[in-house]
């Protein structure tokens, strides 16, 4: 082999190495620090969703987990509807957080309105929005996944009053 080649080659490792540790210390920062999570627009008219969001235009998406809970509770009147979040179970059991209007967040992350710090949270896990007057929750494409009713969350699902929602090794309630 020539000179020039056997440089050409070297030349070509160390860049390939260099752009390993590169991939390497990025999924560090990202799992460290996480992504930031978009905010939805509050809404004007009350039933359309901002341009850009997860839900359609018509009506939100239901998964067959929520399907028969969710349509249960569908015809809910205001004085039915949720005021609390109650954690049931995990390191924080038996801490309430009063309902508002606005979304909470869900994961380790510092600046989640509910910090879980746990092997099984992700850094932004799930989130939680009030969408046309049902609370709805959402997956933030978590490793370990999130659970309503036992069932794991794939698209944004309305939340049933009682229903058992398993962020990690901590499971949460819409109460009254």
């Amino acid at each position: 082999m020539s000179e020039l080649t056997l440089l050409v080659l070297q030349l070509g490792f160390l860049l390939l190495l260099w752009v390993f540790v590169f991939a390497i210390v990025y999924a560090l920062r990202s799992d460290l620090f996480g992504q930031r999570v978009r905010k939805l627009q509050p809404e004007a008219a009350g039933a359309t969703p901002p341009s850009g969001s997860a839900f359609p235009a018509s009506k939100p998406p239901v998964a067959a987990a929520a399907g028969a809970a969710g349509a249960a509770s569908a015809g809910a009147s205001a004085s039915e509807a949720p005021s609390k979040l109650v954690i049931t179970s995990g390191q924080k059991a038996g801490t309430e957080f009063p309902l508002g209007r606005d979304e909470i967040t869900i994961g380790r992350s510092s600046d989640s309105a509910i910090i879980i710090r746990d092997d099984y949270t992700s850094t932004h896990h799930a989130r939680m929005m009030l969408w046309s007057g049902r609370w709805m929750i959402q997956d933030l494409d978590s490793t370990n996944g999130t659970f309503l009713d036992g069932v794991r969350v794939t698209a944004p699902v309305p939340i049933p009053l009682g229903a058992t929602i398993k962020v990690g090794a901590t499971t949460f309630e819409l109460r009254r």
